[in-house]
């Protein structure tokens, strides 16, 4: 692995496990790097040598004309050729800018292959984020796995260990308020495809909404989720919560039609199989990472440039059909592109159990997005790999991510979360009333 700066050089001298009891922020010279080498939200300006990755020159904020929130978002970059195609032939040539879950769909299936084409360094935020995440640089702070004194940007814009990575992709830049309307197909080792679950989520994230404030967002929750079911009929009308805190706990309940109750669902995180995709992958493994992160000590490998998916708007302009494949997600439509990452491993900690002994995920530094996912079993076997679906969202702006892939390796099988077919993808939206996450409010929902 080639080192790129001696910024890479320092973390990689830090190599921090998971946490210690109380991390400082950093000082305020240090600080000072986001106003000058580093970008608003922490990666680095400058592009590469060899000129393959460009210098960040403010990201992408063009809004399309007469483009409203929720419709499908047009592709700027639709004209463009691959400037290489990756395939199990010539994969060698490429090995070090490749994760281990596409090394090995490379070589099990002939029809997989990565297009790779020009990078463009579009994450961008608002004003107001960028001024917040300059604060939280010297004011937030990890308790354990708990964030203190964070709001409104990534809390750890230069990070010093892997869970303050993971947090910055937690708290990556996203609407305060969004209906998202997906559907969830479960592909099976045959390549037949059914939908697992249909619906919309109402997301909530008060720590992205202004007006908040650091003390208000610990009071409370930094995300929550309700999640309707449309999808198919025989679960239709049932309902999830999700509230994620800042503390590093979840709270979480279930409406059950034929119940017609509300019951807390202490289980949905971490290596409970998620029941939304039929069990093909675990609660925590939507969008790469989503939850807890206590059960894992985790380190920062070091900074590289790989193959990552990114701009992936078109994709999104395609009918489902097209873009679910037989094993995989169509890869004709399937946009890579090379950047920065940071690499950090996840090992399960003393005193916690999992089924996935190890993982590796990896975090554009752009957008403190996490883009790719490998999950190793208790034997070191390759397991699951997730591959996000990153696209921009001009009316925010942003790098935005919440769509994916997940395969089951040894299964064969594998989960698409997609909008494509939907009247509307992400709508930003007013905020939702609080009322909404709780049993209550689920119950009012779940029985008009």
């Amino acid at each position: 692995m080639k080192t790129l700066n001696t910024l890479a050089l320092a973390v990689l001298a830090i190599a921090m496990a998971g946490t210690g009891s109380v991390s400082a922020a950093v000082s305020p010279e240090e600080a000072a790097k986001l106003k000058t080498e580093l970008t608003p939200l922490g990666g680095e300006k400058a592009g590469n040598k060899e000129g393959t990755i460009p210098a960040w020159d403010g990201g992408y904020t063009k809004v399309p004309a007469g483009y409203k929130s929720g419709q499908p978002r047009p592709d700027p970059f639709a004209n463009e050729k691959p400037l290489l195609t990756i395939t199990a032939a010539n994969m060698a040539q490429y090995s070090d800018k490749l994760d281990e879950g596409q090394k090995y769909l490379l070589k099990k299936y002939a029809d997989y292959k990565i297009n790779v084409y020009p990078t463009h360094r579009t994450a961008a935020a608002p004003q107001w984020v960028y001024d917040e995440t300059f604060k939280n640089a010297t004011r937030a702070k990890l308790d354990g796995y708990a964030v203190k004194g964070a709001y409104g940007g990534p809390p750890f814009p230069i990070p010093k260990s892997g869970v303050e990575v993971m947090w910055n992709h937690a708290l990556r830049v996203a609407p305060g308020s969004e209906n998202w309307y997906f559907r969830s197909y479960v592909v099976d080792s045959n390549g037949s495809a059914s939908i697992g679950t249909g619906g919309n989520n109402e997301i909530q994230r008060p720590y992205y909404i202004k007006g908040e404030s650091p003390e208000s967002v610990e009071k409370g929750f930094y995300f929550a989720a309700l999640q309707s079911v449309t999808e198919p009929s025989v679960r239709a009308g049932e309902l999830v919560i999700f509230e994620d805190k800042l503390d590093d706990t979840r709270a979480s309940w279930q409406y059950l039609v034929g119940q017609r109750r509300v019951r807390r669902a202490p289980n949905l995180c971490c290596d409970t199989p998620n029941f939304v995709n039929s069990g093909v992958d675990f609660f925590d493994e939507p969008f790469v990472f989503f939850g807890p992160m206590d059960r894992y000590d985790w380190k920062i490998v070091g900074k590289r440039e790989m193959y990552i998916p990114y701009n992936m708007n078109g994709f999104f302009l395609k009918s489902d059909k097209e873009v679910t494949g037989k094993h995989f997600a169509n890869p004709e439509y399937v946009r890579w592109e090379l950047h920065r990452v940071w690499e950090i491993e996840g090992t399960v900690r003393a005193g916690q159990r999992d089924v996935r002994a190890r993982r590796k995920i990896y975090v554009d530094e752009d957008s403190w997005v996490a883009v790719l996912g490998d999950t190793f079993d208790g034997q070191g076997t390759l397991w699951h790999t997730t591959i996000a679906f990153p696209t921009l969202m001009y009316e925010l702006p942003a790098l935005y991510m919440q769509n994916m892939e997940t395969l089951d390796l040894l299964k064969g099988s594998y989960t698409l979360t997609i909008h494509n077919d939907q009247k509307l993808h992400h709508e930003i939206v007013k905020p939702f009333p609080v009322s909404l996450y709780t049993p209550e409010g689920m119950l009012n929902k779940g029985v008009r």
